[in-house]
């Protein structure tokens, strides 16, 4: 497959999407999971070039990943809100003692966000807030359920209560969203699970609360059981532009390889304009979005830029900038990517084919360059000892598939994706993933290429999508600089 499918708006592991507009600029946000820093936000003027301008969740005491913390757990479906001169995010967060929603506020969406403010009062999944005229707060979510909450508080009034469950037979009504436009309350769902199945549905009423009547022509968005290069479209939000026109951002897949498709970036936002027919909203076809070509740090800064995510935590003294000019110092903690407190710092990759490399210093220890789809599904070349090698974690199976003897130094490491490796037809996958070294003139020298197909969550399951970065395995691990571009 090639980047001629629909580009998304922000492409790569970016499910989930909320958007919300103060005055000309846009914000979306999206889910994380176990990676920290949580929640990332976007900027935009034109709704299809969209820059990272922070996250909201960056500092422990917003957001605690315990090792227990399984992945595909940690931060679920956020949604954003501009009301009343302040940005307010509302959140779950799951983790191995169970689920809790959380509120944040910030009067700029870059940051400093708050501390939580806690709503045990709210039950489920996927929590969204809507304000009427009277400035009473509603909180919607899935099943779909609804409660009147105080943002400030966290104090709930009353008991939840069903407001609409859907398509009838419909699996997993959830992600909603609770609108006034014009005369009617609008409540937009996602149902049909977040697989090949997805869709969204939308019904109106008079008040917040209801009673709601489901649109005749239901599901208002879906791709499944066609042939659309993106597939899995749901989990929508709307907005207005300040022209008045209105748009839709929601999440998407782009599966390549033969049956049953596979895909490897994880659910992605996409955008699509909204018409309204007869008071009803008509989505039309996707908007391609406006992808970045690279990204390169040299590590010369003292803090970390907002696109680097770690596992569940990054503590200060395992991963830094300031001990080393100049370059990244990464500690181990856990022993390898097997472990769920690894010392790890990746980023999204957002192009089918795509290009990472890094150069480091593995005097100290032993560590490398990755790609993490979770703790059972990875491939990393680890440099250390006076080797190289390639590894490989496929579910219960871990195995060393290269190795070569390192040159003294530092040393340059790359992985890329390639076209599959045969057999090719109903059985191709989607991608291969070819790990070397590079020479001192620049070329590669591959060591191993790997089947793509089984890091892809149709194979590992979960919510996530591949992650590419730097970690420790054993002692002190020094990076340069790490170089990420898309490729043709």
């Amino acid at each position: 497959m090639s980047d001629l499918t629909p580009s998304p708006v922000v492409a790569g592991f970016h499910p989930d999407p909320s958007i919300c507009r103060a005055g000309d600029d846009y914000y979306v946000v999206c889910s994380s999971f176990e990676y920290f820093p949580g929640v990332p936000v976007f900027h935009s003027r034109d709704l299809v070039r969209w820059t990272q301008i922070g996250n909201v969740l960056d500092r422990p005491s917003q957001l605690r990943l315990s090792a227990e913390t399984p992945s595909s757990a940690g931060v679920y479906a956020p949604t954003i809100r501009y009301h009343d001169g302040r940005f307010w995010l509302i959140v779950t967060i799951v983790t191995a003692e169970g689920l809790n929603n959380m509120l944040y506020t910030a009067t700029d969406p870059a940051g400093p966000w708050s501390d939580p403010i806690r709503l045990p009062g709210v039950p489920g999944i996927d929590p969204d807030l809507a304000w009427d005229e009277d400035g009473t707060c509603w909180c919607t979510f899935a099943g779909v359920g609804q409660v009147r909450i105080d943002p400030r508080t966290g104090e709930t009034f009353g008991e939840p209560h069903k407001l609409w469950s859907g398509t009838p037979g419909a699996a997993a009504p959830e992600a909603p969203h609770l609108y006034r436009i014009g005369e009617y309350w609008y409540l937009l769902i996602a149902e049909g699970g977040t697989e090949r199945g997805h869709g969204v549905s939308i019904a109106r009423g008079p008040a917040p609360d209801g009673p709601f009547e489901p649109c005749p022509g239901n599901p208002i968005l879906t791709h499944r059981s066609t042939t659309h290069p993106v597939q899995n479209t749901g989990h929508a939000d709307l907005v207005q532009a300040p022209d008045g026109s209105w748009w839709m951002v929601l999440l998407g897949v782009r599966p390549g390889g033969g049956t049953p498709g596979w895909h490897v970036l994880g659910r992605e936002t996409f955008l699509a304009p909204v018409t309204w027919v007869d008071g009803w909203p008509v989505i039309g076809e996707l908007v391609p979005g406006v992808p970045n070509a690279s990204n390169r740090d040299d590590f010369d800064l003292t803090e970390l830029q907002a696109c680097w995510i770690s596992v569940r935590s990054r503590p200060a003294e395992l991963c830094t900038t300031k001990e080393r000019a100049g370059w990244l110092t990464l500690r181990a903690r856990g022993a390898s990517l097997d472990e769920p407190d690894v010392t790890f710092l990746g980023r999204r990759p957002q192009h089918l084919r795509w290009r990472a490399r890094t150069m480091i210093d593995p005097a100290q220890g032993r560590g490398g360059l990755a790609v993490r789809l979770d703790e059972g599904h990875h491939y990393e070349i680890e440099a250390g000892d006076g080797q190289v090698r390639v590894v490989a974690r496929v579910g219960s199976v871990r195995t060393v598939v290269a190795g070569h003897p390192a040159p003294a130094g530092s040393l340059v490491l790359a992985v890329q994706t390639d076209e599959p490796l045969p057999p090719h037809g109903p059985r191709s996958a989607p991608d291969a993933l070819s790990f070397g070294v590079e020479t001192e003139a620049g070329a590669l020298t591959v060591l191993a290429s790997l089947d793509g197909r089984y890091l892809s969550t149709e194979v590992a399951g979960g919510f996530t999508g591949r992650v590419v970065g730097m970690y420790a395995a054993t002692g002190a691990v020094h990076f340069d600089w790490f170089d990420y571009e898309g490729r043709p």
